[in-house]
């Protein structure tokens, strides 16, 4: 390459560069526990509402995953293999990542596929579908074209992705540093090592400290990492600006609150929901609920679009409780902070790059600014003193890797330290 070129010799090394890129597939590839969704919805109501069970106590920290596999597995005894490729197929977003999948192997990189949910045949079909060279998943046993329900492998053990991981790198005769992996849940903790490249997509509280750089919204946003380009910041998306409008005007519910009646605004917020969960039910059966349908879709990431987005439900939650639980006017200010300060503090997230070290999908610039606006969003409702020290704690949930959403948090947290302080 000649010294005119407009590549960066740091570009050139990584593309020259033989690596192996890591993907998890539910949760990056495609949407997480979308497939065990539709393969219970497909079985009946309360099979459905079984896989409900199990995925909701491993989510809690209740169950182990190869525990609660064993128990969803068991469910699908009889299903046909079949039947499963088909709900498999039906839900796959595989023209999507082809396109990201061609552009990394143009960076001379291999591309391996490790599931600890799917079965390895379904992965194997995603790997040919988009041009993977490995496909690991659960081994599943058949008889006669059926499920048994017994689950076996390596990548259902604690730290079975690292011994998957450990035989690819030995076949490909790479070490450690030649390895990129991009995963979005706990489950991939244990090959999260240091000397590779840990990139964090949409992850959990877990990942966004442990990686090395967080991806948030479009996959496509590995690419620029892959390619050992500096952290850059951009004017956020038209989705993103939708998104942050509807969650900046909840701001305006406490002040109805106030009008009508905290009782009248709950009702209203819990319909809302329940129409919005109707709305998505239907989405993914490729039917729209008017109105609802179209905002979601102006509103959602792409890679929500593939699944149930379930965000503004954590959304209305947190509202909702705010206001049943607190009195006013702290519950009233808590809100206006949440709404206001958080999102705020995404969109200038989105515009300056000085990540926070304990967690990579916020920043410093983005904290402050939320900090500033609830501040501001509360000194309608309580002495500005109070705001002061509502919106202080408010950014610090806002800000922390923990494990439960905050869109719940923040509102909660935030109105119980008011209301402890009025």
């Amino acid at each position: 390459m000649q010294h005119g070129a407009f590549v960066s010799s740091e570009k050139m090394v990584a593309i020259e560069k033989k690596r192996l890129v890591v993907f998890d597939v539910e949760g990056v590839l495609i949407p997480k526990n979308r497939f065990f969704f539709e393969t219970g919805k497909s079985l009946g109501f309360f099979r459905l509402v079984k896989f409900l069970f199990f995925g909701f106590l491993y989510e809690a920290g209740i169950l182990k995953l190869e525990s609660g596999l064993r128990h969803i597995f068991k469910e699908l005894k009889g299903v046909k293999l079949e039947t499963l490729m088909f709900i498999f197929v039906k839900m796959s977003s595989t023209p999507f990542l082809e396109n990201i999948f061609s552009q990394i192997k143009t960076r001379n990189c291999k591309i391996a596929l490790i599931s600890s949910g799917l079965p390895t045949v379904i992965v194997k079909k995603l790997a040919d579908a988009v041009g993977a060279e490995y496909a690991f998943g659960i081994e599943v046993e058949i008889k006669d074209g059926k499920l048994t329900g017994e689950i076996s492998g390596d990548a259902i053990e604690p730290k079975g992705k690292l011994k998957i991981l450990s035989q690819i790198l030995t076949a490909e005769g790479l070490s450690l540093s030649d390895c990129i992996v991009v995963a979005d849940d706990r489950n991939n903790r244990c090959i999260f090592l240091p000397g590779m490249l840990k990139i964090g997509f949409n992850p959990d509280f877990i990942l966004r400290v442990k990686a090395d750089r967080v991806v948030n919204g479009k996959l496509s946003g590995i690419l620029p990492i892959i390619d050992g380009e500096p952290q850059k910041r951009s004017f956020p998306p038209a989705n993103d600006l939708v998104r942050e409008d509807i969650h900046a005007s909840g701001f305006f519910m406490p002040v109805i609150a106030s009008l009508i009646g905290v009782p009248i605004v709950g009702a209203l917020i819990f319909t809302i929901a329940l129409l919005y969960t109707i709305s998505e039910l239907l989405r993914l059966e490729g039917r729209d609920l008017p109105l609802i349908s179209a905002i979601t879709r102006h509103a959602a990431s792409q890679s929500e679009l593939y699944g149930f987005a379930a965000a503004p439900l954590y959304f209305a939650f947190g509202i909702l409780l705010t206001l049943l639980v607190f009195p006013a006017p702290a519950s009233y200010a808590a809100i206006a902070m949440f709404c206001l300060g958080d999102s705020v503090a995404s969109l200038f997230g989105g515009l300056i790059s000085t990540s926070l070290p304990f967690n990579k999908g916020k920043t410093w610039e983005g904290s402050l600014a939320g900090f500033f606006f609830a501040f501001l969003a509360g000194t309608f409702f309580v002495s500005p003193v109070l705001a002061l020290i509502g919106a202080a704690i408010a950014m610090t949930v806002e800000v922390l890797p923990l494990p439960v959403n905050d869109n719940v948090l923040i509102p909660l947290i935030t109105g119980a330290a008011l209301t402890l302080l009025i």
